[in-house]
C-alpha cells in the first residue's frame, strides 16, 4: 500500500444511516478508522487484544467511540478496525503494535483537529444547507491539501445531501497529502460506509448539503 486514509465520520449522520442501537450521538467528529488504501486483513492470525490499549481507552471511548451501539463496554468496532485495517498498517514501524496504531490515530486526529478547523471556518451544524465547494474550500484552505468528503444522497422527497465522513490522507511518513491524486490509480480502496440500506458516496459539488445537528 501507499497511502493511508483517516475517516472522521459524523456521528448525526451515521444514526441517520441506520438508526438501530443510536441514541445520543456525540455532536463532534469521531474517529472512523486508518486505512491503508489498498490493503485489507493482511494478519488473521495477529488477534485484537484490548488489555494492550488499556491506557489509551478512555481517550478511545471519547474519540472513537463505536457510534452505533452505545454501550462503553463494547470493542467490536475496534478490533473490526485492527483485524481489517491495522494489522496491515502494522508494516511501518510506527503502527507495528495495537498500541502504536491506535495511539497514532488518536495523535492525528488531535493533530487535525477537524472540529476546530470547521468552526473556525464558520461551519457547523445547522437546519440550513450549505455548498460543498464552501465546505471543500475551507478545508483546502485550512490543511493545504484536499481531503475526501463523502456524503448521504438525497432521499426520495429530499433534495440535499447530507455529509458523513470527511477522510484525509498521508503518507507513510504521516505527511498530510491531496486524497484526490488517489482516485485516479486503479483499484482504489473500496473505503464505501454500508449501513442498513443507505450507503455513502463522494459528495456531488452541486448539490445543497445538509450538516445535521441532530438525528431527524
Amino acid at each position: 500500500w501507499k497511502k493511508l486514509y483517516f475517516a472522521h465520520h459524523w456521528p448525526v449522520t451515521v444514526c441517520k444511516m441506520n438508526a438501530n442501537d443510536c441514541h445520543d450521538p456525540p455532536e463532534y467528529w469521531t474517529i472512523h478508522g486508518l486505512w491503508p488504501d489498498r490493503a485489507e486483513d493482511c494478519n488473521r492470525t495477529w488477534h485484537f487484544n484490548v488489555t494492550e490499549i488499556k491506557d489509551l481507552l478512555s481517550d478511545m471511548r471519547h474519540y472513537w467511540p463505536d457510534v452505533l451501539h452505545s454501550s462503553l463496554n463494547r470493542t467490536q468496532f475496534w478490533k473490526h478496525e485492527w483485524e481489517k485495517h491495522g494489522t496491515c498498517a502494522a508494516t511501518l514501524e510506527v503502527l507495528n503494535s495495537q498500541k502504536k496504531y491506535f495511539g497514532k490515530a488518536l495523535e492525528l486526529y488531535r493533530h487535525v483537529d477537524l472540529n476546530g478547523c470547521l468552526l473556525k471556518a464558520g461551519i457547523k451544524p445547522s437546519s440550513s444547507y450549505y455548498k460543498m465547494t464552501a465546505i471543500k474550500e475551507a478545508l483546502t484552505r485550512f490543511y493545504g491539501v484536499t481531503p475526501k468528503i463523502q456524503c448521504l444522497p438525497p432521499e426520495e422527497g429530499e433534495e440535499a445531501q447530507t455529509i458523513g465522513q470527511i477522510e484525509f490522507c498521508f503518507t507513510k511518513e504521516l505527511q498530510l497529502v491531496n486524497c484526490t491524486a488517489l482516485e485516479s490509480e486503479s483499484n482504489p480502496m473500496k473505503t464505501h460506509l454500508k449501513l442498513g440500506t443507505s450507503e455513502l458516496s463522494i459528495c456531488n459539488d452541486t448539490l445543497p448539503t445538509y450538516y445535521p445537528s441532530e438525528v431527524q
